[in-house]
């Protein structure tokens, strides 16, 4: 994909094709199949996926779609022979970008409460330089996420992200909190920087100013989706009226086809199965 420093990208969350094509209709014009979020969908941790249900979210994204893919990989499911695998696997599926991270592998539960382990600098350098040459496409890219921030300290993060950048990644994803250690992230690397934050946050234009190249958003859509039905089903057991009318409800659910993209395939049965001359044989 594409990145410079005039303008922040934000690629929102999405775990469905359905929800891609009302991305890329909003005006997104990338989206991010969070591991995080993919696994609370199957109600278990992002640890416990396989990397066939990660590659089954992009492919029918690709397949149903106009918009670029960015996959979380997480930890590359394994050690570097395993990354190798990853790095291949989902950019068949169509993935422009990968983001990898350096948690310990398998990655833990207890990352979701907090508790996070780092690999080895040194661990996390070779699993790069594996995901780098793994890929086949030279515009496949790949994101190297560090959580040294948090578990380490800055100082140690940047040794890492410089190291990261070394080995070959392509953008770098971080968490910091000031402007002032924005600035030092930003004056220590040489390439796009990626982080986390809900639509609601900063702008576009405040991102830009922290040298911030693109913004995963793996929150708002899961939780607005929690939000509604917990509210909906809450109304139903409580015999309140529904937040949308019957006819609110089914004027939206009549357009499901049209956001779908049903148009082309009503087109092919138009002109073969419903046609007149398929009814001559």
């Amino acid at each position: 994909m594409e990145l410079d420093d005039t303008q922040t990208v934000f690629a929102p969350l999405c775990l469905d094709a359905l929800s891609a094509r009302i991305a890329e209709q909003a005006g997104f014009e990338a989206v991010y199949v969070s591991g995080g979020a993919l696994g609370y969908a199957h109600a278990v941790s992002e640890a416990m996926l396989e990397l066939s249900e990660l590659a089954d979210i992009v492919r029918h994204i690709r397949a149903r779609s106009g918009v670029e893919v960015i996959v979380d990989a997480g930890v590359g499911f394994g050690d570097a022979v395993h990354m190798a695998r990853t790095v291949q696997i989902l950019e068949s599926a169509g993935a422009v970008a990968i983001e990898i991270e350096d948690q310990v592998a398998p990655k833990r539960v207890s990352h979701h409460r907090g508790i996070e382990h780092l690999v080895s600098c040194e661990e996390m350098v070779a699993k790069i330089d594996v995901a780098v040459t793994s890929r086949r496409e030279a515009g496949t890219q790949i994101i190297a996420r560090t959580g040294a921030v948090k578990n380490e300290s800055l100082d140690g993060a940047l040794e890492r992200c410089v190291r990261y950048e070394t080995a070959g990644a392509d953008m770098i994803l971080i968490m910091a909190d000031t402007d002032e250690e924005w600035g030092r992230i930003r004056e220590a690397l040489n390439v796009p920087l990626v982080t986390f934050a809900p639509l609601s946050g900063r702008s576009a234009t405040e991102w830009q100013v922290r040298g911030v190249s693109l913004v995963f958003d793996p929150f708002t859509t899961q939780v607005a989706h929690v939000i509604n039905m917990q509210e909906t089903y809450r109304r139903f057991f409580a015999g309140e009226q529904q937040a949308l009318t019957a006819g609110e409800l089914f004027a939206t659910y009549n357009k499901l086809d049209e956001l779908a993209g049903f148009e082309t395939f009503y087109n092919i049965e138009d002109n073969t199965t419903l046609s007149p001359s398929s009814f001559d044989h």
